[in-house]
Parts: C-alpha cells; sequence; structure tokens
C-alpha cells in the first residue's frame, strides 16, 4: 500500500487554487513545461509530459475553476511519479503522460465554474467556442492518446444510492450515442472503473458513486468517447468534516495511480464490466445540514418539517467561506444530512458556538 504522505504536495491545501497557488509546482518539475494556448484573459495554459512507454493518458484537471481537487492530487501523483518508488518506474516505462493541470486558470481565479466568456469548457468540446477548449483539442489531436482522464469535483449533496453514505469519489464511463451503447472504448473505461473501485472500498466502503451516463455531444468525455478513446470521468466528491476536501484529493490520488497501474500492467481485461453496473448510481440524498424541529427556534416552520441546508462557496479575499443557504424545506424523510441539527427546547436551542450563522438563518426565516 503506497504511503500517501510521502507524496503528497504541501504547497497547495484548501479549495481556493489558482494559477499562482501552482507556481512552486512546475519550478519542481524534472520535465519541460509547454504552454499549449491562452485563456480568454491571456493567460497561459501548461501541460507538461512524463514517462516513455507506448501507452498515452492524457489527463486535465479545473476545466471548471472552482473544482481544485483533482489539481492538488495531479501535483501528488507528480511527486510520486518522480520519487524513487517502483511502481512509479514501472508507470513510467509503460505510458506516457502529457497532464493539464489548470485548462480553466482564469475560472480558478475568479473560483467559477465557467471561463471569463461565462462558457462551461464542459459544454463546449463539439462547439470550440472557447480558446481554452480549442487549446485543448489541439493538444489531444497532437497527442493522439490512449486514455483520457477527465478530473473534476461534484457538490455535497451526492450520495451513492439511495444511502446515507455520501458519493466521496464517483467515475463515469460516458456514454458515445444517445443509446449509451457499451462500444469497444466504453468498455475500456468501465473495467479500469472497476479496479479503481475495488481498491477504494478497502479505504471507503459504500462510499464510491456512478455518475449519470446521460448523452450529450458537446461535453469532453461523450465527444473523446465517440472519438473512440477510452475516457474516465473523475468526481472528487464530499468525506466526512473534510470541507477543504484534503482526504478526498488522497482518495483521488490513489484512484488515479491505481487506473495507471491496471494499464502499464496490462491487466485491464481482468476486470469485467458488469462489476461496472454495481456501483451504485450517483443520488441526491445530503445537505450539509439537516435541521429537525425547526419549529423550536422559529414557529413560521411547520411542525413536523425538517429544513435542508447547504452551503454557498463563496470566495473572500483568497479564501473560500461556506455561506448556509436554506435549500429545502418539508418532512425531508429519506434525506440525510453532512451535519444533522436536533432543536431541543431550550435557551440555546440546542446550537453549539459554531452554528451561530445556521441559527440566524432560521431565526430570519418568514415564511
Amino acid at each position: 500500500m503506497l504511503e500517501y504522505s510521502l507524496y503528497k504536495e504541501e504547497s497547495i491545501q484548501g479549495r481556493y487554487i489558482n494559477k499562482d497557488s501552482i507556481q512552486p509546482c512546475f519550478a519542481k518539475l524534472s520535465v519541460p513545461i509547454n504552454c499549449i494556448g491562452k485563456s480568454v484573459e491571456n493567460v497561459d495554459i501548461n501541460a507538461f509530459r512524463i514517462g516513455k512507454g507506448n501507452k498515452k493518458v492524457l489527463m486535465w484537471s479545473q476545466m471548471h475553476g472552482n473544482e481544485s481537487t483533482t489539481t492538488k492530487a495531479v501535483w501528488d501523483l507528480v511527486n510520486f511519479l518522480q520519487s524513487e518508488n517502483e511502481l512509479a518506474k514501472i508507470i513510467l516505462s509503460e505510458c506516457t503522460l502529457t497532464i493539464v493541470p489548470m485548462l480553466n486558470p482564469d475560472g480558478a481565479n475568479a473560483y467559477t465554474r465557467v471561463n471569463s466568456n461565462e462558457v462551461d469548457l464542459n459544454r463546449d468540446a463539439k462547439n470550440l467556442t472557447q480558446p481554452e477548449s480549442v487549446a485543448f483539442r489541439k493538444l489531444f489531436d497532437a497527442f493522439r492518446p490512449d486514455f483520457c482522464f477527465n478530473l473534476h469535483d461534484q457538490r455535497t449533496l451526492f450520495s451513492a444510492g439511495k444511502t446515507n453514505k455520501p458519493a466521496t469519489v464517483s467515475f463515469l464511463s460516458p456514454a458515445s450515442n444517445k443509446e449509451r451503447h457499451i462500444t469497444p472504448s466504453r468498455e475500456v473505461a468501465m473495467k479500469l472503473i472497476v479496479a479503481m473501485n475495488l481498491m477504494l472500498q478497502g479505504h471507503i466502503p459504500g462510499q464510491v458513486g456512478r455518475y449519470d451516463d446521460g448523452f450529450n455531444d458537446n461535453c469532453i468525455g461523450d465527444t473523446l468517447q465517440m472519438l473512440g478513446v477510452p475516457t474516465i470521468l473523475f468526481e472528487s466528491g464530499h468525506y466526512p468534516n473534510d470541507y477543504q476536501r484534503e482526504k478526498t484529493r488522497e482518495l483521488i490520488f490513489l484512484s488515479i495511480v491505481e487506473a495507471l497501474k491496471t494499464i502499464a500492467t496490462d491487466k485491464i481485461d481482468d476486470y469485467k464490466t458488469g462489476d461496472y453496473f454495481s456501483i451504485p448510481g450517483n443520488d441526491k440524498q445530503f445537505f450539509d445540514v439537516l435541521v429537525k424541529h425547526p419549529e423550536i427556534v422559529n414557529r413560521e416552520f411547520e411542525a413536523g418539517h425538517s429544513v435542508g441546508i447547504r452551503y454557498k462557496e463563496v470566495l473572500i479575499g483568497e479564501k473560500i467561506t461556506f455561506q448556509p443557504e436554506i435549500a429545502e424545506i418539508g418532512p425531508l424523510e429519506g434525506f440525510y444530512g453532512h451535519q444533522t441539527i436536533e432543536c431541543v427546547d431550550s435557551k440555546d436551542f440546542g446550537f453549539a458556538s459554531d452554528e451561530k450563522e445556521i441559527l440566524d438563518l432560521l431565526l430570519k426565516f418568514n415564511n
């Protein structure tokens, strides 16, 4: 088992990761850095190539600027690959990796999903209206990868099926047509996901989900799968008490290494596509905070109802703050909270001192 602490890139932490954050990481690279294009705001989009094998893997992170967990994991991966670890040496001898740590530097700086033209780059794979999309497609065409890893974050609302387990990591082998046929490229991606899921079950049993495979030919994963390249969507989700996603980062790192090991050692066909479908589909069963008996705090709430609260991520300075917002009110049966608050009939209503924002939100509610 890998000792993750040996490879964690300590210079980058938390949720706000922009172009400046990763400059010290680029400085430690043992391979050349290539500018593959410019963003809308004329910021360099950098990539690098590592390894000398004939199995080519392309991976990219922060296509959505506010999805930074996988960027941290990518730099952990680089530390691993540049180490003396024997598995790292095998991967580099069998594979050539091209890595784009931050495809959307403008969105990363502003902590937004979209780029500076307010376009979702993950919905621009066919139209190629944005400079970042064009730069990526040119890189793809020049590198001609055998595998693609599309690295993202997902919201805290996702559960692994209709359970009380968060979808801490989710995967998808995207469809390449509306019928969602299991094409050869899709089958390979499914088998790699099965390999990663088996590994993750030893770390987070029951907390791996399968992302929705609805087809959209303007999404990057669907487009690349249509082109015959096995493509995997990685989604970094919530681990209990880990809003900075440092534990999830570790799990994504381990997943990428497992996928690369499976590719490098020619073990893909050891896994079965049927096991892919045994991974529970992502559901939306979670609130960040579930408040029970809110009528004790504020009589505007109906007895028997609960309040589901979700956090809005807001960039203030260079720090992400989590601001509570009421998302839903009702019986909310079958829903869960990453935190559950039971209001009690007393002066402080049962709220802890660090829950003042939530208490204030409930007190101000006016139906």
